[in-house]
């Protein structure tokens, strides 16, 4: 008998909440782009997420104009968005949803002690008050509110049973429980989801949610402690991404489901061959590399190097893997591309491999293929989903890398020339420094005039081999805001420089900003 889940029948069924636009975008340099917003949107409806919280309206006017084009956009999901328990939050979550099929306003209110004395500064009844004001007003807005106790793992259970009480009773439909800091374990979540279902006398009304942070390691194992104790939508991100340690992991959720239906009878509509896809998209878009044994979608999720574990799965693969990875949308590396490949060749790839570009965007990310055809021996899978990637990520970069030349000596001089287009203006410098990289960084700093602080730095192989693409990951620090840059080449000292400069450009995506010095002070 397979040990994956051969049907959903006699299961109960879990709605699938993705709140990766909302807070997985909330990770410290995780940003996305208006296009990356919508292309991430566009993979969660196809996949079937039940609802998708596309982002905070209020938080800024690039905020509402995301929240508001994915719902007119969306075919199938639920389209959320955020507000504080505030009237204002609340309106204009309301007129950015308003565009979908299928609507809902999430609003939230703290409810834990030391929130309340130190961040709210409020007395119980004084929240009773506004949580029943204010799910009041999103109800006369929309059908569809969902509640947030924040802190609600920290909160006594009688006080966070009668805010529950109020919100079903002035109209929420669904009742979230948030273990907002990731403090809870799952026997304590289970009893507190169980406790809340037992004492609220309107439970039966609402929809009971988990959401739950990953700051012990135990994001995953309280979400589905929640769901046995009768929680019926789970809220997630795809890779976990989100504040701090992150979220739930929503394809840690869907495949526990699926392969454990045994020990827990539940299944969600996740069409789950689209979340290896959906890893990648995350992964490009908000510029945070996927660990390589990340359960489900990792590198290294299917990868067997131990003699044993080989010679096992040459016999039978159920020896060492509980599901195939095809169930997740990985399939083995090919080598059908190369340098003698056509447009239609090329296009039909594209499409396999999850990929439906516009005219120009094919055009451009072919030449890339071509070019690195002639450089590379054997174009792998896994090097044109970076190309693509990469090609997607950085189209609407202000600041390009024109050429670079590098030299370097051993215990001498290490020299970058350096030319750049800022705004369609090319700038040429050089720079002197203690190493290639060094002098790279340093030779872009000087052509934009600014110096943002090197927070993280880092290469891995595309692929296997020595001509494996090289991916580079920087991020950068300045004025107290945070932005993530990735780029894949041949070069690696050209990825590096593109990588730098991408994230520079994510830093300028602020109103008012100019190319050149936009940062300095």
């Amino acid at each position: 008998m397979s040990t994956e889940a051969s049907s959903a029948s006699n299961t109960d069924r879990v709605y699938i909440f993705d709140t990766t636009l909302r807070d997985g975008e909330q990770s410290p340099g995780a940003t996305m782009t208006l296009e990356e917003k919508l292309q991430v949107a566009e993979i969660l409806d196809t996949m079937g997420v039940d609802i998708i919280e596309a982002g905070f309206p209020i938080a800024s006017n690039g905020d509402f104009e995301a929240v508001a084009t994915i719902a007119k956009r969306a075919k199938n999901a639920v389209i959320a968005g955020l507000a504080r328990a505030i009237p204002a939050d609340i309106d204009r979550a309301g007129e950015a949803v308003r565009f979908a099929k299928r609507g809902r306003i999430h609003t939230f209110v703290s409810t834990s002690p030391i929130h309340l004395a130190h961040q709210m500064k409020k007395t119980e009844d004084e929240v009773l008050e506004i949580v029943t004001k204010t799910v009041t007003q999103a109800r006369n807005l929309i059908d569809d509110v969902e509640w947030s106790g924040m802190d609600a793992t920290r909160t006594p259970v009688e006080f966070l049973a009668r805010c529950t009480e109020a919100a079903i009773k002035a109209g929420a439909t669904t009742i979230n429980v948030p273990d907002t800091v990731g403090y809870s374990t799952p026997e304590d979540y289970y009893q507190l989801i169980r406790t809340l279902i037992e004492m609220v006398p309107n439970s039966d009304k609402a929809i009971f949610s988990t959401h739950c942070h990953n700051d012990l390691g135990m994001a995953v194992a309280n979400s589905i402690a929640g769901v046995r104790a009768g929680a019926r939508q789970v809220e997630c991100t795809i890779n976990g991404l989100g504040e701090r340690a992150g979220n739930a992991a929503l394809e840690e959720v869907v495949m526990a489901f699926r392969t454990r239906a045994d020990a827990l009878p539940f299944h969600t509509n996740i069409e789950s061959t689209h979340l290896s896809r959906a890893s990648k998209v995350v992964s490009a878009a908000a510029n945070f590399p996927v660990q390589y044994n990340k359960a489900i979608v990792g590198k290294n999720a299917f990868a067997h190097e131990s003699g044993i574990h080989q010679d096992g799965m040459l016999k039978n693969a159920l020896t060492y893997e509980i599901m195939t990875p095809e169930s997740v949308g990985i399939k083995s590396t090919s080598l059908v591309m190369g340098k003698h490949s056509g447009r239609h060749a090329f296009k039909e790839k594209l499409r396999d491999l999850g990929y439906e570009l516009a005219d120009n965007q094919f055009q451009e990310a072919f030449q890339r293929f071509k070019d690195l055809a002639d450089r590379k021996k054997h174009v792998y899978d896994d090097d044109i989903v970076a190309l693509v990637d990469d090609e997607m990520g950085s189209a609407a970069d202000r600041i390009k890398l024109v050429d670079m030349s590098v030299t370097s000596k051993t215990g001498g001089v290490h020299r970058c020339e350096l030319t750049v287009s800022i705004d369609g203006e090319a700038t040429e410098v050089t720079y002197d420094g203690t190493g290639s990289v060094d002098a790279i960084f340093n030779a872009i700093k000087k052509a934009v005039g600014a110096d943002p602080h090197l927070v993280l730095y880092a290469v891995d192989g595309v692929t296997g081999g020595t001509d494996a693409q090289a991916n580079a990951h920087v991020r950068l620090e300045m004025n107290g805001r945070i932005a993530s840059g990735n780029a894949a080449e041949p070069d690696t000292l050209v990825a590096s420089a593109r990588a730098y400069l991408n994230a520079y450009n994510r830093l300028l995506v602020e109103k008012g900003a100019s190319a050149q010095g936009a940062l300095a002070g």
